[in-house]
């Protein structure tokens, strides 16, 4: 494993040890504005290829997007550069930190293509019937209420959208917070089918981390 990278796993381990308040299904605290730049390791897309992700997401030019609790935006960057300036990103997260984080980064990379959206507990807050895919990237163990998320979530698709959760797998290898603070994909399955999704497959190429793709 590369230093940078077990530094990086350190660092959000300390993090996640420091905040933790989870509960019996692995729910922890929201991760703090004050340390994103944590989640910008140069190594972060060795693990957590972008381009993969969103080739099996079906993400192309002009496609309308969601990335769910976006954090610094880090993702949301290659969202926006893939779907080109006919398409759309709703970058949304419920602290007005990253919000303002988000905001701050499109500027500076000069995008007009992404819209920040502050969501409201788990009401993200996104158009029915808008978007082409949706994406949760390292977030839904912080989820307030995960059945309600996606079931709104379910509503913002199109018909053919397709919703994506990636996140770390439960063997605490790698970066990520410790195992308690993580959520099953098992579990993920069993939220998606309450809020009226299916799984339509899982991705097996991430390293750390399982890729659960769901439709209507």
């Amino acid at each position: 494993m590369p230093i940078r990278l077990l530094r990086f796993s350190a660092a959000l381990l300390l993090l996640a040890a420091s905040a933790s308040a989870q509960t019996p299904t692995g729910q922890g605290r929201l991760f703090p504005p004050s340390d994103l730049g944590l989640l910008e390791a140069p190594d972060r897309h060795l693990w957590q290829p972008p381009d993969q992700i969103m080739d099996a997401m079906g993400i192309a030019d002009a496609s309308v997007v969601g990335d769910i609790g976006a954090g610094s935006g880090w993702f949301t960057i290659h969202l926006a550069r893939r779907v080109g300036p006919q398409g759309l990103v709703y970058a949304e997260d419920v602290q007005q930190g990253m919000i303002n984080a988000i905001s701050r980064r499109v500027q500076r990379e000069g995008l007009t293509n992404v819209k920040p959206v502050l969501g409201v507990g788990s009401n993200p807050r996104l158009p029915e019937r808008s978007l082409d895919a949706v994406l949760i990237v390292d977030a839904y163990p912080e989820i307030q209420d995960r059945v309600t998320m996606l079931a709104n979530l379910a509503r913002a698709l199109k018909p053919q959208g397709r919703i994506g959760i990636v996140d770390f797998k439960l063997d605490g290898t790698g970066p990520g917070p410790p195992p308690e603070e993580r959520v099953s994909p098992d579990v993920v399955v069993k939220d998606a089918e309450k809020a009226g999704l299916r799984l339509i497959r899982q991705e097996p190429f991430l390293q750390y981390q399982y890729f659960l793709i769901f439709g209507k």
